[in-house]
This record gives structure tokens, C-alpha cells and sequence, in this order.
């Protein structure tokens, strides 16, 4: 049981950010008066919120998982709503990084007509397929 700023420093995040999530219902530390204390379960329990927002879930799907985790004791139904959410992100990913390829080249594309320019030497700009 630790208070919320040893809990902000050990999760790296601040007192504000441990707020945001219990006023969203994600976790629900215990009060003592009006100090909030963190068990090992809501450090837990912010420790998959923190992994969760970094791989790019909402906190609509992070809420998903973990009131799964809470409702399924065996867990598998959380497991297979965890595997379609990470199915949809591998893809929605793979969409991002070939939108990133196409744009980079043509920046790269870009750059080299206006680097030839200034040089004296235009090149043709390469015809769109």
C-alpha cells in the first residue's frame, strides 16, 4: 500500500495522470480521509493502462479488458477480445506504415527536384502510376 505520489513515481506518470484514470473508472484506489492508497492491484491494473495507451488502445477498450479480466476468472474471454483488438491495431499499423512509405518517397522525390534546381539541373519529375 503506497501513497499517490510514491504511486505517480514508481508508475512514471503523474499525480494528475493516476486522477484522470480513477475519475474514468479505470482504477479505484482505497481512501484513508482523503489520501488515495495504491495496492499492488491498481499499481497492476496501471501498469496494463500505461501498456495499453502505449500500443495505442483507447481507454473504451483498456476499460474492455480490464472489466473482463475482473468478470472472467479463466480469463479466455478477455483473451480473445484481447487478440481481436490486437488484430485490428496490426492492421490499422501496417495501413500507417505504408501511408508513411508512400509519403516518404515522395518527399524524398520532392527533395531531390528542388536539390537539383537550385544546383542548376532540373530533373523530370517521375510520372504517378
Amino acid at each position: 500500500m503506497i501513497g499517490i505520489q510514491d504511486a505517480a513515481t514508481q508508475l512514471g506518470v503523474t499525480m494528475r495522470t493516476l486522477r484522470f484514470y480513477e475519475d474514468k473508472g479505470l482504477i479505484s484506489p482505497q481512501r484513508v480521509g482523503t489520501t488515495r492508497i495504491y495496492s499492488r492491484r491498481e499499481i497492476g491494473r496501471m501498469q496494463l493502462i500505461l501498456r495499453g495507451k502505449r500500443l495505442g488502445f483507447s481507454i473504451r477498450e483498456i476499460k474492455e479488458f480490464l472489466d473482463l479480466y475482473d468478470v472472467d476468472p479463466e480469463h479466455h474471454e478477455q483473451v480473445r477480445a484481447l487478440r481481436t483488438r490486437v488484430g485490428d491495431r496490426i492492421a490499422d499499423l501496417r495501413k500507417q506504415t505504408l501511408a508513411i512509405e508512400q509519403t516518404l518517397e515522395e518527399l524524398i522525390s520532392i527533395d531531390r527536384q528542388a536539390q537539383a534546381w537550385l544546383a542548376g539541373t532540373p530533373v523530370k519529375p517521375v510520372e504517378e502510376a
